[in-house]
């Protein structure tokens, strides 16, 4: 029952989804391969969509974002707080691998630890939030440096999540996810640090990486990223189930 919707509903939200950064407006065709939609439904649709102010139909015949989308808009932002969407998910990371889960950003040119959720029995990885590291090489510099900077850190596409061990501490190992929001652009990296006689590669396929992938997808999705792009980066299951 909890997986059962409307499909028009969620067809018409899937043409909105089609709106890119600087498309100003989209034509009923550009709409239709898009959405992968029938012309005939994109029309029917997107009139429904103008009738309650979320799109607008223009002079030439094409559509752009309403002015309902701006309230709804500024209605979320003042209800949210990055901590409140954050921090269940870290709880929960850390509750089911047994490790420190992190939520690392770009700051001054180094990587600031905002959140964190410590292990929830055994040796701990404790670090404080608030606590900056350099931009190295390990799991969580790379994925900062390579989704949020750009830089050429990797030579052929990583395998993700990312793995180092001993890359800052001879006695830590890190998993790392890149988290992307708006416009699909980097947001954070998701971290599970541990002790390196604890947290191996090996372990990758024992859980860590399903878990970690489920938790990126349902922060990006939360952040703004796009569910096609949060589809394609982290697997249609991740995504499509929340789960």
């Amino acid at each position: 029952m909890g997986n059962e919707g409307v499909i028009a509903v969620e067809k018409a939200l899937a043409l909105l989804d089609c709106f890119r950064p600087g498309d100003n407006s989209l034509t009923l065709t550009a709409l239709a391969q898009a959405s992968g939609y029938h012309k005939t439904t994109v029309y029917r649709l997107m009139n429904s969509l103008e009738r309650m102010h979320y799109a607008v139909r223009h002079d030439d015949g094409t559509y752009g974002l309403g002015p309902r989308l701006l309230y709804l808009g500024k209605l979320y932002e003042q209800s949210f707080h990055l901590a409140s969407v954050v921090q269940p998910e870290l709880h929960q990371l850390a509750q089911e691998t047994g490790e420190s889960a992190s939520w690392y950003v770009i700051e001054g040119g180094q990587r600031l630890c905002l959140f964190r959720a410590e292990a929830t029995e055994g040796l701990r990885h404790s670090r404080l939030p608030g606590t900056t590291y350099p931009l190295d090489h390990s799991a969580i510099g790379q994925v900062l440096r390579y989704w949020g900077l750009n830089e050429p850190v990797f030579s052929e596409a990583p395998l993700l999540p990312l793995y180092t061990s001993g890359a800052r501490d001879p006695h830590t190992a890190a998993y790392a996810l890149p988290v992307f929001g708006v416009s699909d652009k980097l947001v954070a990296a998701l971290a599970l640090t541990g002790p390196s006689s604890r947290l191996t590669e090996a372990r990758r396929n024992e859980g860590v990486a399903n878990a970690m992938y489920r938790a990126a997808a349902r922060l990006s999705v939360r952040l703004g990223a796009s569910p096609h792009f949060c589809t394609v980066r982290y697997g249609e299951g991740m995504v499509a189930t929340g789960e």
